[in-house]
């Protein structure tokens, strides 16, 4: 009986595992039409004289998500800054332990204090289709949406990351 119990969360867990990997890696596919829309600024507001601030609002959603998206991406990877001058020395089944408790006592609480302070914020922007105050252009509820999925993001790795078994440690 716990052996079928053990294989379920295995399964869940991969299938955690591979939402999140998708999700994080369609994300990062952002930075090119992102990046082209903050080149095309320039040449929209001084030579066509037009379409400027649409490029600008387009690009401050495509931002907003792409950060949303590359905090957990680098948190998966191991890749973000860390302050792990000290634990760089320590064994590694040692700093994995290390990461879970951190997972599991500041991960885990602040993605779901944010869903949960977030959320009326999002809901309420999304049911309106809020638009951008200064430009009143279509899309502002993205921003807005981009905090309730960088916290959802944080907190499902922090889940994957605390009940992961040792046989999953390498990605």
């Amino acid at each position: 009986m716990s052996q079928l119990k053990l294989d379920r969360t295995k399964r869940w867990l991969v299938v955690l595992d591979r939402v999140i990997a998708a999700v994080t890696a369609s994300g990062l596919a952002l930075v090119l039409p992102l990046s082209l829309l903050l080149f095309l600024q320039w040449p929209l507001r001084d030579l066509l004289q037009a379409y400027s601030r649409e490029a600008n609002d387009l690009a401050q959603w495509l931002f907003a998500l792409y950060v949303s998206v590359a905090i957990t991406y680098t948190t998966r990877n191991r890749s973000h800054l860390a302050a792990d001058a000290f634990a760089r020395r320590y064994a590694t089944a040692k700093r994995e332990r290390l990461y879970r408790v951190a997972s599991m006592c500041v991960l885990l609480p602040w993605s779901a204090f944010m869903l949960f302070a977030a959320g009326p914020m999002v809901m309420q922007s999304v049911l309106q289709l809020e638009r951008f105050p200064d430009t009143y252009n279509a899309g502002y509820f993205i921003v807005k949406s981009a905090v309730g999925l960088a916290a959802l993001l944080v907190l499902l790795q922090a889940i994957f990351d605390v009940f992961r078994g040792r046989d999953s440690e390498s990605r």
